[in-house]
């Protein structure tokens, strides 16, 4: 890897990035669909760079044509990050068919002394040396078509698909019409959603997201991305013209990412997010998506809805460098100890329950 180019957003070029989306198009077809993900693309990338600091790219060349494309943020004092960190559900280097790198010679290159990840794909081989877990990411898979997807659920959860079928006709009697928005272009709709969000996120005692100034940029200006190869999907559910539930993610050619789903708690009898997730389901697999990726996470409806895992990894990518044990000697007792937390359900179950409680306490619903 002689020829790598160390570059600011500004600096990519419009030859470089129809070469990235091109990798990514063709991807499936050489066996590394992952590498589709719209986490993935120079669209997310560009994006974080509007309200992250520190965001660079490296492209590697190969007799003078890009080979690969290994997004990154980096510090100061050369701590490098996933690309969006905490927010984005896949990450690592994009590549063609076949290329080979050395992954401490790329973070040298770089003027890296560790690169952090917490949703490394797969087919990473150079980065899993620093692989510290991996976990599971619900998948459902709509490239057959969607009445093949109702036809799994069917076979593997008839109560669930009958239960989930009859509230919608319940929603529909008791509420009204149901109409299904998939690509919804108000900005009302997606502020909507964030309140939901926010207050969900209040409600179960977990972090809001949304009070941070640049995730809320992010989303907002994924919103208004729109291109051949990408866009930022707002899809709502409607009840009788208002909206019961809505999700927001990013979408590449071939899949759609679950990042922000949230619904109207006066409907919750309803469960109107799993009503949504099979509207979009349905409108995806018409628009030709492969599969829509739920993100890393146990959760009840996740398992309701899935197919199949995909495998996602968290860890470091290490030089021998100083920098690089302070780094992990700061991070890593933090990421272990809520790895065991969620892993282990003896654990999880009264820490959720607490959280839940802190949220009551928050919200000023604390009953004793």
């Amino acid at each position: 890897m002689d020829d790598i180019s160390v570059l600011r957003p500004g600096e990519l070029s419009a030859a470089d990035r129809t070469a990235w989306t091109a990798m990514q198009s063709k991807a499936h077809l050489h066996g590394a669909p992952e590498l589709a993900n719209p986490f993935l693309s120079p669209e997310f990338t560009l994006a974080v760079s509007r309200y992250r600091r520190g965001v660079r790219i490296a492209v590697v060349r190969e007799g003078g044509e890009p080979a690969a494309f290994f997004p990154h943020q980096r510090s100061a004092t050369g701590v490098g990050r996933a690309i969006g960190l905490g927010v984005s559900d896949s990450q690592g280097l994009v590549h063609r068919p076949g290329f080979e790198w050395d992954a401490r010679e790329l973070l040298r290159a770089c003027g890296l002394a560790v690169w952090e990840f917490d949703h490394l794909t797969q087919g990473q081989g150079p980065f899993e040396a620093g692989v510290t877990g991996s976990f599971a990411s619900p998948v459902i898979d709509i490239q057959d078509g969607y009445d093949a997807y109702l036809a799994y659920l069917r076979k593997n959860s008839p109560k669930f698909i009958k239960s989930t079928l009859a509230k919608e006709r319940k929603l529909t009697r008791s509420v009204g019409e149901l109409t299904y928005v998939h690509d919804e272009r108000d900005p009302a709709a997606l502020r909507t959603l964030m309140r939901w969000k926010s207050a969900q996120y209040r409600r179960t005692g977990r972090s809001d997201r949304f009070t941070q100034p640049w995730i809320t940029g992010l989303v907002e200006h994924l919103f208004h991305t729109r291109t051949e190869s990408f866009s930022g999907l707002l899809s709502v559910l409607y009840a009788d013209g208002k909206p019961v539930a809505a999700h927001f993610g990013p979408r590449s050619e071939r899949i759609i990412s679950c990042w922000f789903p949230a619904y109207d708690p006066e409907f919750a009898k309803f469960s109107p997010g799993l009503l949504m997730h099979l509207r979009i389901a349905e409108a995806a697999a018409a628009d030709g998506i492969a599969y829509m990726d739920l993100g890393r996470g146990q959760k009840e409806y996740k398992d309701s809805l899935k197919t199949r895992d995909i495998m996602v990894s968290e860890g470091w990518m290490m030089r021998r460098h100083p920098v690089a044990l302070g780094h992990w000697a700061h991070r890593a007792p933090v990421r272990a100890l809520r790895n065991t937390v969620v892993e282990r359900p003896e654990l999880f179950e009264p820490a959720d329950r607490l959280l839940k409680r802190i949220g009551e306490f928050r919200s000023g619903r604390f009953r004793m």
